[in-house]
């Protein structure tokens, strides 16, 4: 296809192999960015493995797993009121950390595994997955904008080489399809940011001391953006990590201090099955353990 002006030409494939770079470049940054498992400090020893596994009845496994959690910065629990803990990994899950089947690990602020980029979308590449999405969604809509008048010229009769029309009609096609399909999903992350949730925090609420909470860790739009984006704004828009924290704890929303988990002390720990005896048999036979997919 031949541009008239040549300044125009220039211009378009400026700006077209900038969005193909930015795009190749997420990309490539969200398939090779290797998903974060949790610290050491999160896995259990090795005594404490043999006196878990040594024991038989369940009340006392919840209670040896709350021992070993008392040291931990972890508020989220299991949705009988437990720790989150992964036999597989062998560790007490941190807040918002996940189990994933495909690969085989625990990853921390697990959102999906995605097999588009054939890697798990979590807290270290979660912000290269929304800009890939992104920047797919501007290269899309940049190709179907500049194939549409030559689409137009088509149907009024311009356009005299066969294959040259097939070419149009194939490109607009596929650069529409693929537009429709990455809004509805780049809409949805943009909802879920905003929001402050992962995707799988989006079907199952995450639950707190005081019960489930889907809004538990909403700090507000701006903030939200920030945890993600981070704070500095030059580096939003870059395949850069620039996300707050390390993927351990995350604040949560300010709540009285009487069901914040974040200000609960030991004795709330103490109360909350540690020292206390089950009340049935039912519910000391429920071992809190979380075994996800």
């Amino acid at each position: 296809m031949t541009l008239s002006n040549p300044v125009e030409k220039v211009a378009y494939l400026i700006i077209f192999h900038i969005l193909f770079v930015l795009f190749v470049w997420t990309y490539w940054k969200s398939i090779f960015t290797l998903p974060v498992q949790p610290g050491k400090k999160y896995h259990i020893s090795y005594a404490d493995k043999e006196r878990y596994e040594n024991e038989e009845r369940p009340e006392v496994q919840r209670q040896i797993l709350a021992e070993i959690a008392r040291k931990l910065p972890v508020y989220t629990r299991t949705g009988n009121g437990g720790i989150r803990f992964c036999d597989r990994c062998q560790l007490i899950k941190p807040d918002r950390c996940h189990h994933c089947s495909v690969c085989a690990i625990c990853v921390l602020k697990m959102d999906h595994h995605c097999p588009w980029v054939n890697n798990c979308i979590g807290f270290s590449n979660y912000k290269f997955f929304l800009l890939f999405l992104a920047y797919s969604l501007l290269y899309c809509l940049y190709i179907a904008a500049t194939v549409f008048k030559y689409f137009i010229k088509y149907w009024t009769g311009e356009l005299t080489n066969g294959r040259s029309k097939f070419h149009v009609l194939f490109l607009l096609f596929v650069a529409v399809m693929f537009f429709v399909s990455l809004m509805f999903l780049f809409g949805y992350h943009c909802w879920l940011v905003s929001r402050n949730r992962s995707t799988l925090e989006a079907f199952s609420a995450p639950v707190f001391q005081n019960g489930p909470d889907k809004n538990g860790f909403n700090l507000g739009f701006v903030k939200n953006l920030q945890q993600v984006f981070g704070e500095e704004k030059k580096l939003w828009l870059l395949p850069i990590a620039s996300s707050q924290g390390d993927g351990h704890f995350f604040p949560m929303r300010a709540l009285c201090e009487a069901q914040n988990p974040l200000l609960a002390n030991e004795e709330q720990w103490e109360d909350d099955g540690i020292d206390e005896e089950p009340h049935d048999s039912t519910e000391a036979s429920s071992l809190a353990i979380e075994r996800e997919t």
